[in-house]
């Protein structure tokens, strides 16, 4: 027999051997859990977050361009609805969130959140039907996020690249994890992900000081694994790359997610699960009271560690 003949015959033995032994295996992980549908929700003048679904992948779009695409509670909980939908969606594989308008995001809309921590209200409302974007606490996606930013991509904004499996970078991208200089701390995971991913001296060099960083920069780091000429083009290469994870057998994405997470995840989740007790507890300090006075006339702080 002709040795290509050969190879195939023993292909398919192997084959045939592998789906035997699935008939002794237990129903597919995801088969009989919890489904849901993520729906379209296209641009409009009150949208927060516009979804766009592409075949297997799906386009999810920050858009308060006014405010310079600040994370408000409602569009943060928005997300987070949107991030449980995919992850229970059996028809998506791979999802993509990037920004509307001239910046992706400058990050958490401030006076939003201490308004909500001045009512007693929790910054984040306990919800089963949710996926914290940051991936601080409770449930996590079992699907793949990529992240391409432009323009000003500051704290909360660039936590939210730092929670995703790729991130792509336009040129213009300009970032920032200055909120020390405001009074705070970056508490959406940076103090985690951004040492593990550029090394202890280059997070810190600019977490301490507040100093922003190019997206030449962020690749020189390691923290972004392409850097395109515009944000079209950037938003093109993310679809290409989605488009091709989305093509890979999901049950081995699953898995291969799995696996990193295992690895990384029980030395990184006791200090995630601490962030938002300390990111809330400098809300009610002088400090705090201090940055958004200061900002707000123009002037610089004066702080004194109260």
């Amino acid at each position: 027999m002709h040795p290509r003949n050969l190879q195939r015959r023993s292909l398919l033995k192997t084959a045939a051997a592998f789906a035997a032994f699935e008939t002794l295996r237990p129903e597919a992980e995801g088969q009989g859990s919890e489904q849901a549908t993520l729906k379209d929700v296209p641009l409009g003048p009150t949208v927060k977050l516009t979804v766009e679904r592409r075949g297997q992948i799906v386009l999810l779009g920050i858009n308060r361009p006014d405010i310079q695409n600040r994370i408000d509670p409602e569009t943060s909980e928005r997300l987070g609805r949107a991030y449980y939908d995919y992850e229970h969606d059996p028809t998506l594989r791979a999802a993509i969130l990037f920004g509307h308008g001239p910046h992706f995001s400058r990050g958490i809309d401030v006076d939003a959140f201490a308004a909500r921590v001045r009512e007693g209200n929790p910054s984040t409302p306990d919800n089963a039907h949710t996926i914290d974007p940051l991936a601080k606490s409770g449930p996590q996606l079992s699907k793949p996020v990529i992240v391409v930013t432009h323009g000003d991509t500051w704290n909360m904004a660039h936590e939210l690249m730092l929670a995703a499996d790729i991130r792509i970078a336009s040129e213009d991208t300009n970032f920032g994890q200055d909120e020390n200089t405001h009074g705070r701390f970056p508490g959406g995971g940076a103090t985690i992900r951004f040492v593990r991913e550029v090394g202890w001296g280059n997070a810190m060099r600019y977490m301490l000081t507040g100093d922003h960083w190019t997206a030449q920069e962020a690749f020189r780091m390691g923290e972004v694994q392409m850097v395109a000429a515009t944000p079209e083009k950037a938003l093109d290469a993310a679809i290409t790359i989605a488009t091709r994870v989305a093509a890979c057998a999901p049950l081995g994405i699953k898995a291969t997610l799995a696996s990193a997470h295992l690895a990384l995840d029980p030395a990184e989740r006791p200090a995630l699960l601490k962030l938002s007790e300390q990111y809330v507890a400098l809300y009610r300090t002088q400090d705090f009271l201090e940055g958004r006075r200061s900002e707000a006339e123009g002037r610089p702080p004066v702080y004194t560690g109260k």
